[in-house]
């Protein structure tokens, strides 16, 4: 089931809406829980059962966990203590083992044995016959965040639930399961005890679910048009490589950053309060500003899960430079099971290193600031090539059309239409000029409510004449 459908906007939105505020608080999150597993059931109903193996791992892992912080912190001698982290310690590497081995099992052995098969071939051997491991939509999203429980009760940055159905609630909270943001468990830990419901927070989740919605109908699934028809062609001639690295750009930004908007809007409706996961994105003046404004739970996920524990920045510069590199390919693998992601990784780790040799800034600071905002933004775009590339080579030729050797493609097989156009202009209008979701909800004017309104209208009517349309990030 996904947000844009008939089915989640007329039948399910509603129904679970009705019956939530109808109960009592006390079954309010076992309800929620309930429903959530229908929703990620309705594709598969047996991978729920996948999602509640990791649920249950990590509920008894941070128990463990908890119980044992709790005896340190009652006073213990000191052999007592270093046998109790030793155990605190073995709680955590079960979590971590068993959610990253699900996880590596379920998003790459397909890859590891397509791989495998390409060496066994080139050396003459005969290659390993398999079936096709299905993807379980959203499992790299609920697996971190399941995974990050643990480690911050381990760290003492969370405290341990006692009830199951509180966890389950938050690692099945249907808003933000399928593609985030990653919510980290003392985000919400209040929240799954006692929440708050007010008009103000329906009011403005209602308003960030519309706009996230009508980003994803009228803007991004335009932009895809466009971005399909590039990508499609062999051997693109320049215009076509800029055109198609544009949309795909606009594409992924209206089509993911909507889907963050949806969720935390439908996180409000029901009490919560999600983090913001976009901030203007394409108004950053350098690849580490983009970082801090791009998929923001993911990346500070990244830094504090993975660069920090490497040593981050405290080893010396040339570790520090290692260390992201590293975090950035193993942040292109998450993403996908493909070399186009190692090298997107790469490519983001590496501009990161470089613009941290010179102290975390702008490479080009003399510039006007709508000049270092152009430039970053076709850096950026170098990058989602390589994202949105189906090989190696597609990328290749990609990169040499927009460096002006534009390939033998048929000039006339992309034209725009005055529609198409006029969405160009107004997604460029939106991503460098005006506020962002979060800023518009904010604001006291009528006159962003009112537009967003009639937009909304606008994208309901669309969904009962275009196909389905799922988003970017599902495949992640």
């Amino acid at each position: 089931m996904i947000f844009t459908s008939q089915v989640f906007l007329f039948w399910f939105l509603p129904a679970v809406l009705l019956g939530y505020y109808l109960l009592p608080f006390r079954f309010k999150s076992l309800f929620l829980t309930l429903v959530s597993y229908v929703f990620y059931g309705w594709w598969r109903v047996d991978f729920v059962l996948l999602m509640l193996v990791s649920t249950v791992i990590d509920f008894f892992c941070g128990r463990r966990i908890g119980l044992l912080n709790e005896r340190i912190d009652g006073g213990v001698d000191p052999a007592e203590r270093i046998d109790l982290d030793r155990k605190r310690k073995r709680a955590m590497l079960f979590s971590i083992c068993a959610n990253l081995g699900l996880l590596g099992y379920f998003k790459y052995w397909n890859f590891g044995i397509d791989t495998l098969n390409v060496m066994l071939g080139a050396a003459g051997f005969t290659e390993i016959s398999w079936t096709q491991i299905v993807l379980p939509v959203g499992i790299s999203f609920y697996t971190f965040q399941s995974l990050s429980y643990s480690i911050d009760v381990y760290r003492r940055q969370a405290p341990a639930v006692r009830r199951f159905v509180d966890f389950a609630c938050y690692i099945s909270l249907f808003p933000q399961l399928v593609a985030g943001p990653i919510v980290r468990y003392q985000t919400l830990a209040a929240e799954l005890v006692h929440r708050t419901h007010t008009w103000e927070k329906l009011s403005r989740g209602a308003f960030l679910f519309q706009i996230g919605f009508a980003k994803k109908i009228l803007l991004a699934d335009s932009f895809a048009t466009i971005a399909d028809q590039c990508f499609a062609l062999g051997d693109p001639t320049t215009y076509q490589a800029w055109l198609g690295s544009f949309a795909y750009a606009m594409q992924i930004y209206f089509d993911f950053s909507g889907y963050s908007d949806m969720a935390i809007g439908l996180g409000a409706l029901f009490g919560f309060t999600f983090p913001i996961n976009f901030d203007s994105p394409y108004k950053s003046q350098s690849i580490t500003e983009f970082w801090r404004r791009w998929h923001i739970s993911l990346s500070t996920w990244l830094r504090d899960y993975l660069y920090v524990p490497l040593g981050g920045n405290r080893r010396g510069k040339g570790r520090t430079y290692i260390n992201l590199m590293l975090t950035m390919l193993l942040g292109g693998l998450w993403h996908g099971a493909a070399m186009t992601f190692v090298l997107w990784g790469a490519y983001q780790g590496a501009w990161l290193a470089i613009e941290r040799m010179v102290g975390k800034r702008s490479l080009y600071p003399v510039l006007p600031k709508p000049l270092r905002i152009a430039l970053t933004f076709v850096i950026v775009l170098g990058g989602w090539i390589l994202f949105r590339a189906a090989t190696v080579a597609q990328a290749g030729e990609f990169f040499s059309a927009l460096a002006g050797f534009g390939g033998a493609a048929d000039p006339g097989a992309v034209v725009l239409s005055t529609r198409q156009i006029a969405g160009c202009f107004l997604g460029a209008g939106i991503v460098w000029f005006l506020p962002n979701s979060q800023q518009l909800a904010e604001s006291r004017s009528s006159v962003p409510h009112f537009v967003v309104a009639v937009a909304f209208l606008a994208a309901i009517a669309q969904i009962f004449v275009v196909s389905y349309s799922p988003f970017l990030y599902f495949q992640f």
